[in-house]
Order: structure tokens, then C-alpha cells, then sequence
């Protein structure tokens, strides 16, 4: 198997000071292992990361952009995902 046979994957760092993952870029190698370290070679070289993800880009599904508004549309009919379609009890302080 030559590089450039090598599956593309997808690398995702949590910082320090975050809290979640963060797309950090993509790379090349032939397996799961292999794509880890090099993505903690590539990736957090300033010892900035303190967990990292690596996924197949293959494994990656995505909605398309030019159908935002068909596919994100029945978000749209259900008020009670907004914070407006609930009451605040009045004992309640802090929500």
C-alpha cells in the first residue's frame, strides 16, 4: 500500500482550555493507530491538546447546503424546542 493509497481522515482536538472537539484539519495513514499519532505529531506540537479524535473521512455524512431549508424545516413546527413556549414558575430564581 503507497501513500497515496492511504484513507483520508478527519482530526478533531479538544484544547486545554476547551470543552468540546474542534475540527483541526485532515490527514493521511493506513490505520486508526496510525492516524492518532500523526495527528498528535501534526496537530499538537505546543502540547495544546488534550484529547484528539480521528474518524475516516468515509465514515463522515453531511446534509447539503443547498437543502437547508427542506431539511431543516420541521425544526420549525415544534415551538416547544424555544425557551419562549415554556413559563417560569415564579419561585424559580436563577434559569
Amino acid at each position: 500500500m503507497t501513500t497515496t493509497d492511504w484513507p483520508l481522515w478527519e482530526v478533531f482536538v479538544r484544547s486545554r482550555r476547551g470543552l468540546s472537539h474542534t475540527h483541526a484539519g485532515s490527514l493521511h495513514a493506513p490505520d486508526a493507530e496510525l492516524a492518532l499519532r500523526n495527528a498528535r505529531d501534526l496537530y499538537t506540537r505546543r502540547g495544546e491538546g488534550v484529547s484528539i479524535w480521528v474518524v475516516p473521512s468515509s465514515a463522515i455524512t453531511a446534509s447539503s447546503p443547498d437543502e437547508k431549508d427542506p431539511f431543516f424545516e420541521p425544526a420549525a413546527d415544534k415551538p416547544y424546542r424555544h425557551p419562549t413556549f415554556y413559563e417560569i414558575p415564579e419561585g424559580v430564581k436563577h434559569l
